[in-house]
């Protein structure tokens, strides 16, 4: 039996903002597929291109080159098409703040094309299922952060799509609101058999719920893969220590990349860890050099591969450098879309 198309298909997708010397170029040949009925993700910094992919894949932009398609079905050439099959939830809000939660989604139902009856039907579900049937009857606008985003999810979910793409769905949630969201998140392809691609610049989040994940910087793909084939072909140990002396930081680097079996360096502020080769082995070795050279060490410790210590391999900076410098390179891609 032939295995089933992918819900998702990204090809060499480009996308370039401005003109000249103020071009931002948001993608450059970015590629992957997502299997249907899975949780996919795109997991980058800010300015990585992930939300540039999202509107090229639900039809809001249109790439410079390249193909995407979404149950087989291109995007550009076949975009009302599309807009059937997928819902949305962007990074802003999307309901009305001065309408109550149950009349938000009886509204999307009816843009769909349900009756009355049918989306309150809809609607009444979908509030329970989220726990908002009570707070369903007042204004939006009073709700939580984390009530809104459930709302935002439940909206996109009125016509029954197939393929459902969140952006950076849990920014600026506190912690508990997150979990719960990720929890809701999960359920949607296990139980509904829907295909969610969402986008983030969480480590945690991607590690937690991707069954898939692509690792994006500067509008590629540096690396795709479960999160632990990631992590496991990766290999050897990181070491994380806290300096004492915050200004003790490059002096730290270029010590420790001098010892033998230590690979890529990187301080962070107060922060230092390097890729090893084997932990157990070279951590004596790095802690009585350090000492050697005067450099007083907070904390130390040993830990295996994660996925910030992916992105460091095939970015070549840790994500946390990656996600500054991103958000200085988001600004200039708003800007230039205005241009």
């Amino acid at each position: 039996m032939p295995a089933p198309a992918p819900a998702i298909e990204a090809v060499e997708l480009a996308k370039t903002y401005g003109k000249a010397a103020r071009a931002v170029h948001a993608l450059t040949g970015l590629s992957f597929t997502v299997e249907p009925g899975t949780v996919f993700g795109l997991l980058g910094p800010n300015g990585a291109g992930k939300s540039t992919t999202v509107r090229i894949l639900t039809t809001l932009s249109r790439p410079d080159t390249g193909e995407a398609r979404v149950h087989g079905i291109d995007v550009v050439r076949q975009s009302a098409k599309v807009r059937q099959l997928i819902g949305y939830v962007s990074q802003k809000p999307g309901f009305d703040p001065v309408a109550t939660g149950l009349e938000n989604l009886v509204l999307q139902g009816r843009i769909h094309g349900a009756s009355a009856r049918d989306a309150r039907s809809r609607a009444a579900v979908l509030l329970d299922r989220f726990g908002l049937t009570e707070p369903g009857r007042r204004l939006a606008g009073t709700w939580s952060g984390g009530m809104q985003r459930k709302l935002d999810v439940a909206m996109s979910l009125m016509h029954r799509p197939r393929v459902l793409f969140l952006d950076e769905p849990t920014t600026g949630l506190d912690p508990e609101a997150r979990r719960e969201l990720w929890a809701e998140i999960a359920r949607l392809a296990r139980a509904d058999g829907l295909t969610v691609l969402l986008t983030t610049h969480y480590l945690e989040e991607a590690d937690h719920l991707a069954a898939r994940l692509a690792i994006v910087d500067a509008g590629r793909v540096v690396a795709a893969g479960t999160p632990d084939e990631l992590k496991t072909a990766l290999g050897g140990d990181t070491i994380r220590a806290g300096l004492v002396r915050q200004s003790d930081a490059d002096r730290a680097r270029g010590v420790l990349g001098s010892i033998p079996g230590v690979g890529a360096v990187v301080t962070e502020g107060g922060a230092l860890q390097a890729r090893v080769s084997d932990g157990a082995a070279v951590l004596p070795g790095v802690l009585a050099t350090l000492e050697a050279a005067g450099i007083e060490l907070a904390s130390v410790g040993v830990a295996r591969p994660s996925l910030d210590d992916v992105y460091l391999h095939h970015a070549g900076r840790s994500f946390g450098e990656a996600d500054r410098i991103g958000a200085g390179r988001a600004g200039a891609d708003r800007e230039a879309v205005l241009l």
